[in-house]
């Protein structure tokens, strides 16, 4: 299933919109100046509905001008021991909140009613586009001496004129319309298109088209589309010269005889407000040119607009997030930083880590660059991606602090150590990663009796699982934080993410689990788990965050 950010989709509307209102008053500090330069403005705030201001900001991350980027990441605590432990325990899961939603299914439910009228709109359209195509096709053609082709439409058609064509455009012309006007007032009209053709409106009204097809949940898109064809005819009634009152005439003639055009991607002659337009021909209303002052705001204005967040993603640093190393003052007073005896040795054991702190020292032996990630960002293991030290080399870190501090300052004093010893360079993006569901099996959940809020310690939290005669036992565990600590269960080593929609805390005991992870070939723990606890895991991805180690070299001297 494509994952659904709709938070991500709300905040590219609300842009938009702002962008588009934006836009607005722009036009109305241009309303005395020609409508070809408000019509621009409109038209970018259109496009800007089709460029995310997330995508120019990943645009500027791919300029990797800095060392270190900056975000917070959930919160994970972790105990390593990859080799021979079954498990590592959090004191939270917070990861959980990376996957899909526990339950409801309103992403998918608005995505089907925006699909529907999605194709709603999309076969409008074609079948507009196909019917004016049936008419091209039986167009005879006309000779004026034009740069493009014209050509006069069936007499079974009742078509105002208007220009066929994005690439290879032309004009066509209602049947008889040489009889029923004027030659001048004819000159006016295929004046008119030509303005069309040379502006290449049809492009950009099919880029509008476009929009509309998307969005066309929001009515200010509709609202849009009527700024841009009131624009786009002010701007070509502008450059038609000659006798006005021709050219108004020409316009009433052709409203009088022909109806309008059927789709706003064919330009024609008498779209937007007819009477405003005829009473601007008339007075010959012409809007002034950009004044060279007006030319370098509205660049500026325009620059910025793109430029800003290219130059937010510049700041941000390269990749979809960054991670934050600790404050300048989080360092440890002492810090040493060797290879690792076992890792030197080699052998049994050799890859075997172990992490061990106080309120004023950390210990880490033979812990490679995972491992390090893992506990100075508080996230698991699955959560980390890229190269490890050179050579796959370990080493034993001791760190001392003259006076007590929480395990959370800990932790920012491991990540300055980290930057400013190995250099490491980190940054976030979202992956789709393989994990198990936790569903309710067949038959329905076998767990033990929900305790009640009398039951539950004080503090509300998990206390860690524990293994007792072969079982593993989760006190005090929600669905959510009994499947996060499956993940980490041997055997399993996969995000595991809750979709039971099973409420309250329990006490839960796997029995024979140790013994399922030490003899791997017998009873699996996806056996254990269905028919124990009514549950079973099922493989499928999903969308997370994970940590990528850019970069990373051998420590400096202590």
């Amino acid at each position: 299933m494509i994952p659904i950010d709709l938070s991500a989709i709300a905040t590219h509307l609300w842009q938009s919109t702002l962008f588009a209102v934006a836009a607005g008053l722009l036009t109305l500090t241009l309303r005395r100046n020609r409508a070809a330069v408000r019509y621009g403005v409109w038209l970018a705030a259109s496009v800007k509905f089709l460029i995310p201001f997330s995508l120019l900001v990943e645009i500027g991350q791919q300029f990797e001008w800095r060392s270190t980027p900056s975000i917070a990441l959930t919160q994970f605590a972790i105990v390593v021991d990859k080799a021979h432990q079954s498990f590592a325990v959090p004191a939270e899961i917070p990861v959980l909140r990376d996957g899909p939603p526990a339950a409801g299914y309103m992403p998918e439910i608005l995505v089907a009613v925006w699909f529907c009228g999605f194709l709603i709109g999309l076969a409008y359209w074609i079948r507009i586009l196909v019917h004016l195509r049936a008419i091209r096709r039986q167009a005879a053609p006309l000779h004026f001496d034009l740069p493009v082709p014209v050509l006069s439409a069936p007499a079974r058609v009742r078509m105002e004129p208007g220009v066929f064509g994005i690439f290879r455009p032309g004009i066509i012309l209602p049947a008889g319309i040489t009889e029923r006007l004027t030659p001048a007032q004819l000159d006016a009209v295929l004046s008119h298109e030509l303005c069309h053709v040379r502006r290449r409106d049809n492009l950009t009204a099919a880029i509008h088209m476009m929009v509309e097809l998307i969005f066309w949940f929001h009515p200010l898109v509709w609202w849009l589309r009527g700024r841009l064809v009131e624009e786009r005819e002010s701007a070509c009634d502008e450059e038609v010269t000659g006798d006005p009152q021709i050219f108004a005439e020409a316009i009433l003639n052709v409203c009088r005889l022909y109806v309008t055009s059927p789709v706003t991607c064919i330009s024609g002659v008498t779209g937007a407000s007819l009477t405003r337009r005829v009473e601007a021909i008339m007075a010959n209303r012409r809007g002034k040119r950009l004044s060279g002052i007006r030319k370098v705001l509205l660049s500026v204005a325009g620059f910025a607009a793109l430029a800003a967040p290219v130059a937010i993603g510049l700041i941000a640093g390269p990749g979809a997030a960054s991670l934050a190393l600790a404050q300048p003052h989080a360092v440890f007073d002492a810090a040493s930083i060797k290879p690792a005896a076992l890792w030197k040795a080699g052998g049994e054991g050799s890859k075997r880590s172990k992490i061990e702190y106080t309120a004023k020292s950390l210990s880490m032996s033979n812990v490679d660059l995972s491992d390090c990630v893992q506990w100075a960002w508080d996230i698991p293991f699955y959560q980390v991606s890229g190269s490890d030290f050179p050579d796959g080399e370990r080493y034993d870190i001791l760190a001392r602090t003259e006076e007590s501090v929480p395990v959370d300052q800990l932790r920012l004093m491991l990540r300055n150590l980290l930057e400013t010893r190995f250099h490491l360079a980190l940054r976030q993006e979202t992956k789709e990663l393989p994990v198990y569901q936790l569903e309710v099996a067949k038959g329905g959940p076998k767990l033990p009796a929900r305790k009640t809020d009398g039951d539950l310690p004080d503090h509300a939290a998990e206390s860690l699982p524990r293994v007792q005669d072969g079982s593993f036992i989760f006190q005090n565990a929600s669905m959510a934080g009994f499947a996060a600590k499956l993940s980490l269960l041997k055997g399993i080593e996969l995000p595991v993410i809750d979709q039971t929609h099973i409420d309250g805390v329990y006490d839960i005991t796997l029995k024979s689990a140790a013994s399922a992870i030490l003899h791997p070939d017998g009873v699996s723990l996806f056996t254990l788990i269905q028919e124990q606890l009514g549950l079973r895991l099922v493989a499928a991805k999903a969308p997370m965050k994970v940590v990528v180690i850019e970069h990373v070299s051998r420590p400096s001297e202590n």
